[in-house]
């Protein structure tokens, strides 16, 4: 039922869509994707008010190469979606929903430091996990583990904190 009102709705803007395992998942465009965010928000149809998870998949010898995934809830509904974005390896990037859901702040931050995955219209969009002189992305496919890193001077972060860097 949710699915066929998605298709209804969206149309031609839905890449593909499956269901595995009662898990609706549905493939869009990455220019079009913040308008079809905010209309899943907003309609009251499918009132999705909860960014549960946003997260990436490394597919390295795959067109695309990337596959950004949002997880989808309508607490006030009781459904949930999956929504993937593929995201070409030679210019990673899709648009910021932090606009649509504050809760993608962090996790968009998360998926730049860990992908390399930039988020266009992101209002801080720097490292989060790893320091700043790291080199690379540690969950791509392509990164050598052993790689050594800059080395990094020791300090005591009460005395001297660290600022966020512009």
């Amino acid at each position: 039922m949710l699915a066929e009102k998605i298709k209804a709705r969206f149309g031609a803007e839905i890449l593909s869509a499956q269901n595995d395992r009662d898990e609706e998942t549905f493939t869009i465009d990455r220019e079009r994707a913040y308008d079809f965010f905010r209309a899943l928000r907003d309609d009251p149809d499918f009132q999705f008010n909860f960014l549960t998870d946003l997260t990436a998949v490394d597919w390295l010898d795959r067109k695309p190469r990337f596959d950004v995934v949002y997880q989808l809830n309508s607490l006030t509904l009781s459904h949930r979606i999956r929504v993937k974005i593929g995201v070409d390896g030679t210019e990673p990037w899709v648009h910021s929903v932090v606009g649509v859901w504050g809760a993608a702040d962090w996790l968009e931050r998360e998926c730049f430091d860990m992908f390399g995955i930039a988020f266009k219209g992101h209002p801080d969009l720097r490292r989060i996990l790893m320091y700043d002189s790291f080199e690379g992305h540690p969950l791509r496919k392509d990164y050598l583990y052993n790689k050594r890193q800059p080395i990094v001077p020791e300090i005591d972060p009460v005395v001297n904190p660290i600022r966020p860097t512009r």
